[in-house]
């Protein structure tokens, strides 16, 4: 088994895909729509569907707002330069919900960003997950 999607109900289908393809850097696969059933899907990622997970955008016609709910955390995303990516998304009018720096408890370097609907995408700076993880397993690998 391999994860496929990840699906996310938007308000409106236009501003979101300008969010994840011209803020985050996604590119569109795919998109159609359904007549019958009043709704369009738009299929976003990073590369080939065939190879990666992507997110899945539903715009049910008609439909501009969700109530998020409690139980929705995040989608994550891995940068290269947390600081950079974070204040190219505030210069393009991206909202930056919680600004680069250390996680609480860890050393993960981790900033928020919201799309136009609310959802928090966590972008997580390439190296630091884990490290401490990492060093304990290595402290203890050393120790044996």
């Amino acid at each position: 088994m391999r994860l496929l999607h990840t699906m996310l109900r938007v308000g409106n289908l236009e501003e979101s895909l300008k969010f994840y393809c011209e803020l985050l850097g996604m590119k569109l696969l795919r998109r159609k729509d359904y007549p019958g059933g009043e709704f369009t899907l738009a299929f976003v990622g990073y590369g080939d569907e065939s190879d990666n997970s992507v997110i899945e955008l539903t715009y049910n016609w008609g439909v501009e707002k969700y109530e998020l709910g409690n139980a929705y955390g995040h989608i994550a995303l891995g940068v290269d330069d947390i600081y950079v990516t974070c204040e190219e998304i505030r210069k393009q009018g991206g909202k930056i919900a919680r600004e680069p720096g250390p996680m609480k408890h860890g050393s993960t370097v981790i900033a928020f960003v919201e799309d136009p609907d609310g959802y928090k995408i966590e972008l997580i700076q390439l190296g630091t997950q884990g490290s401490t993880v990492k060093q304990q397993s290595q402290e203890q690998l050393v120790s044996q």
